[in-house]
């Protein structure tokens, strides 16, 4: 079988690993890196569970082979709080109820960190537009945005 050298940077940490041509970097990122943060779900780019940042943008791991992100940094959930110390994102979501099974959640974590800045000109109507490539089944989407709104806004929760 043939293989590939590749190195990717994630969380900061550089990596030198040789995988097979069709390895999917969700894989990639749960079985050789053991990072299991980063959700399967549909496994056609449809659900968002499996969104990590590539060089600052929000992507679907289970659509992109590793060998694509050789020379790459990305960033998983288990990147995002530093230390012990929840990302403002993450006090948020925990802060506005924004979680419930919690399988969708590092998927919309990384999706809406990786677009703070758009998130944070939008109204209501708008921030369920640009999370709407992201699905969740339990929660109705409301404690997702009043966390968004509470992390644009600098607040860590949203006082309930």
């Amino acid at each position: 079988m043939t293989t590939h050298d590749i190195t990717v940077e994630v969380n900061g940490v550089a990596y030198d690993r040789t995988v097979p041509p069709r390895l999917l970097l969700s894989d990639f990122l749960r079985h050789e890196l053991h990072l299991t943060g980063t959700h399967v779900g549909c496994e056609h780019g449809v659900c968002g569970a499996c969104t990590v940042q590539l060089d600052g943008d929000g992507v679907r791991s289970c659509l992109l082979f590793a060998v694509q992100v050789d020379g790459c940094a990305i960033k998983t959930v288990e990147g995002l709080a530093s230390g012990p110390e929840l990302h403002p994102l993450q006090a948020a979501f925990s802060g506005a109820h924004a979680l419930q099974c919690g399988f969708c959640t590092p998927g919309f974590l990384m999706a809406i960190d990786s677009m703070l800045d758009e998130l944070s000109a939008m109204n209501e109507a708008e921030i369920r537009e640009a999370l709407s490539g992201n699905i969740c089944r339990c929660t109705g989407y409301q404690g997702i945005v009043e966390a968004v709104q509470a992390t644009v806004a600098g607040d860590k929760h949203d006082g309930r």
